[in-house]
């Protein structure tokens, strides 16, 4: 018999598996809250022209308003290249700090807050180059009240006069704080809020986005819950409807009926200026 063949050798082992890939980060949108949005603008009754802008972008989850000043054509072009400006430059971070966009860190962590000054100080220098180019826009400027939406954050960031509102639960918080002059005096003791309502400097501004090369910006963040409702509007609304009676509003009206009712209240009340309104309620988180 001849010699039998060497046993064959046993097989390798299979290779150790490869450690399994992270799991990818879920994508934004199925972390972001649901929205329910409306918004709108009107001219009102004592003015020709509306020198008021407004973004509702449900993309980016950004809305601002935008009230401009500086004569008959400084302050309307002032508001529009601010809303402008802003979108382009909340879109442009978004694709070049994505980061931020599509993470959601602690409130104190996120980078969104440095993105919206940033926007804000791109509009102000563009607002004040084109009234230094343009002889006819001198002066301008305009306020901007900026809500961005991220996960379960609001951030907020605010020049000027215009508001922006929370309403939860029934209750009504001005969450920004008015830059006026008549604010200042109340802060002082000068003036009571009832005085300030009536008094001939209620219009009188302590910062706008434009007028100089540079403006400081106020920047907040909130955690949002289910049903909570912001309100954001220039003071043509503020200055002729009361905190309680927009809160009222907000929970008889739907959302998408808010801003038309709440500036054909203002218009029903004199209109002394042009009114815009937008509204934004968490549907779900």
């Amino acid at each position: 018999m001849g010699a039998m063949p060497p046993p064959a050798a046993p097989p390798p082992a299979d290779p150790p598996a490869a450690p399994a890939a992270p799991a990818a980060a879920a994508p934004a949108a199925s972390q972001q809250a649901r929205l329910v949005v409306a918004g709108a603008t009107d001219v009102g009754r004592k003015r020709d022209t509306n020198q008021d802008s407004f973004l509702v972008d449900e993309d980016l989850r950004l809305f601002v308003v935008a009230d401009g000043m500086g004569g008959h054509a400084g302050g309307g072009t002032a508001s529009r290249l601010a809303v402008e400006t802003i979108q382009s430059e909340v879109r442009k971070s978004r694709s070049s700090r994505r980061e931020a966009f599509e993470t959601f860190p602690a409130l104190e962590d996120s980078a969104l807050p440095e993105v919206l000054r940033d926007a804000v100080d791109g509009a102000c220098l563009r607002i004040f180059e084109e009234a230094r180019a343009t002889p006819s826009l001198a002066g301008m400027g305009t306020t901007a009240t900026i809500l961005l939406l991220h996960g379960r954050h609001a951030f907020v960031a605010h020049v000027g006069d215009s508001r922006i509102y929370l309403i939860r639960g029934g209750d009504i918080h001005q969450v920004s704080e008015d830059h006026s002059l008549v604010n200042e005096q109340i802060k002082a003791g000068v003036l009571t809020p009832e005085e300030a309502r009536h008094s001939q400097f209620k219009n009188v501004i302590t910062r706008s986005v434009g007028f100089e090369e540079d403006v400081l910006v106020d920047l907040m963040g909130l955690a949002v819950e289910k049903g909570d409702t912001f309100i954001i509007c220039c003071d043509g609304l503020s200055n002729l409807v009361e905190d309680h009676e927009i809160a009222e509003m907000v929970r008889d009206e739907r959302v998408e009926d808010l801003p038309l009712r709440l500036i054909g209240l203002a218009n029903d009340r004199g209109g002394d200026d042009n009114i815009t309104v937008i509204a934004v309620r968490i549907a779900d988180v």
